[in-house]
């Protein structure tokens, strides 16, 4: 499993730095594995079954257009990425002070091996939660073939 990139900075980090001031995020901004963006990063629980291996990803305030699932060398990479301007639209009066909503993108990759492909993994998103079950399957040996030799 590889670490998650995450991306979208707080706006007031650089302040409370400045300031040494603590983020009202709770102790996952100082998480030594994923640093500040802990809090924002795609939490996964992974099951292992007999047959595969199962991933509910955390993703609330996504909708499922805003998510992607690409396969690629092996490696299944889940993108996800919402922007606060369709609520701007929606606005009719008033201005905002300060904006603490996420907005932005964050990705995230698993290896699960080379002989995976697309149609081996199923997918659902439901209730903020992304489904994702990855078959169990042993890579493909290949055949030694004999030579006849005359």
């Amino acid at each position: 499993m590889l670490f998650p990139t995450v991306y979208g900075e707080n706006l007031f980090d650089d302040l409370d730095n400045m300031f040494g001031l603590t983020s009202y995020e709770g102790e996952g901004r100082r998480d030594p594995l994923f640093g500040k963006n802990a809090s924002r990063i795609m939490k996964t629980d992974i099951r292992e079954t007999d047959t595969s291996y199962e991933l509910d990803i955390d993703l609330p305030g996504f909708k499922k257009e805003d998510i992607q699932a690409h396969l690629k060398e092996g490696y299944l990479t889940i993108t996800a990425q919402k922007g606060l301007e369709r609520d701007q639209k929606e606005e009719k009066t008033g201005r905002y002070i300060r904006r603490e909503r996420y907005s932005g993108s964050c990705s995230r990759s698993f290896y699960v091996g080379e002989h995976i492909r697309e149609e081996d993994i199923d997918a659902k998103f439901e209730n903020g939660i992304l489904q994702i079950s990855v078959p169990k399957k042993a890579p493909e040996v290949p055949v030694q073939k004999q030579i006849a030799i005359k």
